[in-house]
């Protein structure tokens, strides 16, 4: 990756570039309906330009593939782009930032964002948005939250959050700040789904590995880390005995349309 598009994202971001390969094997991809909405909503499908933006490993790009929609992703992560590619090699993949989108202006129709809006600045990326989004073109948000309703996952959140140190969560609002202040878009709006990830124990600590702050932990840090996945998963009732498991989660898609 570019030393001018490393600086300006988040350090802890940065370290997904080396868990890309448990990025894509632990986390959930999105429910259909979640994406049927999307599509909906952005009126995606043929003849449609689409920009999938921080596309990471490209979970949501492939789930927008069938569409008809002549896709584009921008990553700036090198590791995270090269597994898009493969999986997806017709789809133009971009070194790029959501404050620094690689493409003209008007250049798009729609642009999606998955689990990534609260990593960027977001001011000057609803800037740039706007930029590259044709007149009337939407913009859609879409983001999977663990459903800590379950014991078993509430107290993987307990192992989890002493790491996180100063990094984002989408959970805080705080990206919520750029759209209420923001005169270039309309509103947001939204819908919520259900969604629950089937996954065995490698799985499960694959999930927990590919959160950006774990991965930038020492390799020491993380395989305690991994170890008190594994010690958890053996010894609590919900899970203890039993190779599969069910890791709910509540899928949220936002959406607005540019002014």
């Amino acid at each position: 990756m570019g030393g001018m598009a490393r600086n300006a994202i988040h350090q802890a971001a940065q370290a997904f570039d080396g868990a890309a390969e448990a990025y894509d094997r632990g986390r959930p991809g999105f429910p259909p309906e979640a994406v049927a909405t999307l599509v909906d909503v952005l009126k995606i499908g043929a003849g449609v330009r689409v920009l999938d933006l921080a596309a990471g490993t490209g979970k949501l790009t492939r789930m927008l593939a069938p569409s008809g929609a002549e896709l584009v992703a921008v990553e700036p992560l090198d590791g995270m782009r090269a597994r898009l590619e493969a999986s997806l090699p017709g789809v133009p993949a971009l070194e790029g930032t959501a404050e620094a989108i690689p493409l003209p202006d008007a250049s798009v129709d729609a642009v999606t964002v998955a689990q990534a809006f609260h990593w960027f600045d977001g001011k000057p990326a609803l800037g740039e948005i706007h930029r590259v989004l044709a007149p009337g073109g939407r913009l859609g948000l879409l983001w999977n939250a663990k459903d800590e309703q379950e014991d078993w996952v509430a107290r993987l959140g307990e192992l989890i959050e002493p790491h996180r140190g100063t990094a984002p969560r989408y959970h805080s609002g705080s990206w919520r700040i750029a759209f209420e202040e923001t005169a270039l878009f309309t509103p947001l709006a939204a819908e919520h789904f259900s969604h629950v990830h089937e996954v065995d124990t490698e799985s499960v600590v694959d999930r927990v590995l590919s959160i950006s702050f774990i991965a930038a932990l020492t390799g020491k840090e993380r395989e305690q880390v991994g170890e008190q996945v594994l010690g958890l998963l053996a010894e609590h009732p919900e899970t203890r005995e039993r190779d599969t498991f069910r890791l709910p989660y509540r899928t949220d898609v936002y959406w607005c349309e540019r002014v």
